[in-house]
């Protein structure tokens, strides 16, 4: 069976809220909105991440300058239990709301449904909105950040972030194009250890890009840039191993959101950045704007997630991942022919 679905949606808008050490990083100036007390306002964390999602949706639409009425649906979802972050961030938006889990491959998987509901014709637009929050991850998997744990060299720091999309079917002048979807399988090799999420979730974008070459029938030099979302500098090392072992060498197209979001020589983030709002602000205001003006032509971006819970993880069962992905075109490449 073909996995792989042919889109032509865009999306017509993004925008992306972070905190203070985003904003520090390597591309603090191309984020939207940023606040150096990661609050945002608000009396709580979890409050300041649903704010997040919140100011991320409406600073999208006010781009296009649309109202939310013009929205068939909004897909989103954050870390927290019962995607809290998204329920009460986008609870006052008189939008129907579908909230998702894909730990840190939510973007990629809200993306992929309103690409294929609005390719389809269910919806003209629809929304896609993901989120984390350094604190309220820590509190909720780990410990809180006052009980002052180390963290082991493998560990990746939650990206403080919000991201929104716009998907439309109507295809916009020079806005980046989905041209194709392909849903993950989900992966499970063994890996225990909380505090190594790359490795966990390596053979899950290992499994989806082999795929997605083979039904395709391309090759990793096809495209500009192959990203993932988010492996930090430990899961994209195995990823690339795995690959070359398979016999496709993507190591000179490669890179990571958690590589690039902080600067590894200057921010204390070990193993790079995680969460849902890594891959989402990276996407919104780097990746995006680079498909936006050709810079880029066709990048291959995979959402990796572990799909995990504290409690599966005290009574030391394995991590299951996934990986979703996407393949966007710019106004150059929208002839190209992938299948």
């Amino acid at each position: 069976m073909e996995r792989v679905k042919i889109t032509n949606c865009c999306v017509r808008a993004a925008a992306s809220v972070v905190g203070k050490m985003e904003r520090m990083g390597p591309l603090g100036g191309f984020f939207d909105l940023h606040d150096n007390e990661d609050r945002f306002g608000q009396s709580t964390w979890e409050k300041a991440e649903a704010e997040m999602q919140r100011m991320a949706l409406n600073t999208a639409l006010a781009k296009v300058k649309w109202q939310q009425e013009q929205l068939g649906a909004i897909f989103a979802g954050d870390l927290l239990n019962q995607c809290v972050g998204a329920a009460y961030g986008l609870k006052d938006f008189s939008v129907p709301y579908l909230g998702l889990y894909g730990a840190c491959s939510t973007a990629a998987e809200g993306l992929l449904l309103t690409a294929l509901l609005c390719d389809r014709g269910v919806f003209s637009s629809a929304a896609a909105v993901a989120s984390s929050h350094n604190c309220t991850a820590e509190r909720q998997y780990r410990s809180p950040l006052e009980y002052g744990a180390q963290r082991t060299p493998t560990a990746q720091w939650t990206v403080t972030g919000a991201g929104a999309f716009l998907v439309d079917s109507d295809v916009g002048e020079d806005a980046p194009v989905i041209r194709a979807v392909m849903p993950g399988l989900v992966v499970e090799k063994g890996v225990r250890d909380a505090a190594n999420m790359g490795a966990a979730m390596a053979p899950a974008a290992a499994d989806t890009l082999l795929r997605f070459f083979k039904e395709t029938h391309t090759v990793p030099t096809d495209f500009d840039l192959i990203v993932t979302g988010d492996l930090g500098y430990e899961g994209g090392s195995i990823l690339c191993d795995l690959m070359r072992i398979a016999g496709q060498d993507i190591a000179p197209v490669y890179n990571d959101c958690g590589m690039m979001i902080y600067s590894r020589e200057t921010q204390d983030t070990h193993a790079g950045g995680s969460g849902c709002g890594c891959s989402a602000v990276v996407l919104a205001s780097y990746l995006l704007p680079k498909l936006a003006t050709g810079a880029l032509e066709r990048v291959l971006f995979l959402g990796t997630g572990a799909m995990m819970s504290p409690q599966i993880i005290q009574q030391g069962e394995a991590i299951p991942a996934i990986a979703h992905l996407l393949c966007f075109v710019s106004k150059e490449s929208r002839e190209w022919k992938l299948c």
